[in-house]
């Protein structure tokens, strides 16, 4: 892929109005075109999406899933700009599978990575500076390695930045960009819940060999 200039995007940016980083990829994808480039995002839906990104989502639904045997379930909230939309049967069709992704990625904890808490970020960090094979790497090397490092944590935190359970060749994000351009509406994923069965509780472990010698001290 071609190397474009930032100039180069943003001005593909300011005529379309998707993403940078997709902005970017259409020109890579096209040796910097920008006519090929602005195809490229029209065709993958991309420009829609990103030019509805601003608008207001007060509507949508709360969906759910219960895996089989009742043991995992997942409450989301996915928002949309009209009623119309919300009963549309594509867009319940969405909530539920963004619900059963959700319930399929057990690490997951926030919607995208920019709603992962500083705290969050800045622990991670901590973590990964004292891991013990970064202990004889110059000061500077060690910042670029945790830099990857947390990069990589952070989309394992994000559902946005999972690959889709039932297309492992695009991402939640993805899914969620062609609806867009699908339904005509922006649409954002607000919030969810995961419960597991059991989660949280200690279990008592019957202690077999202490109740034998127990048992064999009080016959005696």
């Amino acid at each position: 892929m071609a190397e474009v200039s930032a100039k180069l995007v943003k001005q593909l940016r300011d005529r379309t109005g998707a993403g940078m980083m997709d902005c970017k990829k259409a020109l890579a994808e096209n040796d910097g075109d920008m006519d090929k480039a602005m195809d490229w995002l029209r065709q993958k839906g991309l420009a829609a999406a990103g030019k509805k990104a601003g608008k207001i989502t007060a509507e949508g639904l709360v969906g759910s899933y219960i895996h089989t045997g009742g043991r995992v379930g997942v409450l989301v909230e996915v928002n949309c700009q009209t009623d119309f939309v919300a009963r549309n049967d594509a867009f319940q069709v969405l909530v539920r599978d963004i619900a059963m992704q959700i319930a399929a990625c057990p690490n997951v904890e926030y919607v995208s990575v920019d709603a992962i808490p500083a705290d969050v970020i800045a622990h991670e960090k901590e973590v990964e500076m004292g891991k013990d094979d970064l202990g004889s790497k110059p000061e500077a090397v060690r910042e670029k390695i945790v830099s990857g490092r947390i990069e990589k944590r952070l989309k394992e935190l994000s559902l946005m930045d999972q690959a889709y359970i039932k297309d492992q060749s695009i991402t939640v994000e993805d899914l969620l960009k062609e609806k867009i351009a699908q339904l005509g509406e922006n649409i954002r994923v607000r919030r969810f819940v995961r419960f597991v069965m059991g989660e949280g509780i200690e279990k008592e472990e019957a202690d077999f060999a202490a109740e034998v010698a127990a048992q064999t001290g009080a016959k005696a």
